[in-house]
């Protein structure tokens, strides 16, 4: 399976899926114009994925805002990840967010408790991020 990396943009997050590195994350600000077609590519190689995931996978979140178009794709992937886990195999989501937003560290709190997902939540210094 080939990796997707989608560079980050001002109004968009890096994606980058390696199944072969175990390399799972979304990182920056999803604010773009279609939330949709930006991330359908990012949700079909997940689809894909996710027929024959690895045993265990780490995805990371690292945002530090999204949009509510954004965050109704965010939960269609927690959702399909959700499956993954449903089906025996070992999903872990570590949700990294600032130290200082309150808000963004809420949002995960939201994001666990409508998923069976196992959650880290892990709060960052701004050197970090």
């Amino acid at each position: 399976m080939t990796e997707l990396k989608i560079e980050a943009t001002d109004s968009t997050p890096l994606i980058h899926f390696d199944k072969n590195s175990g390399t799972f994350e979304i990182k920056g600000k999803s604010f773009p114009e279609e939330s949709r077609s930006f991330y359908a590519p990012a949700q079909s190689w997940l689809e894909d994925y996710a027929k024959e995931p690895n045993d265990e996978t780490l995805f990371a979140f690292k945002m530090e805002y999204f949009n509510s178009s954004s965050s109704l794709i965010i939960l269609e992937i927690l959702n399909l990840l959700d499956s993954i886990h449903k089906a025996g195999k070992k999903v872990t989501i570590s949700w990294n967010y600032l130290k200082i937003d309150e808000d963004m560290m809420e949002a995960g709190e939201e994001y666990a408790e409508l998923v069976s997902l196992p959650f880290e939540f892990h709060a960052l210094e701004e050197t970090e991020f």
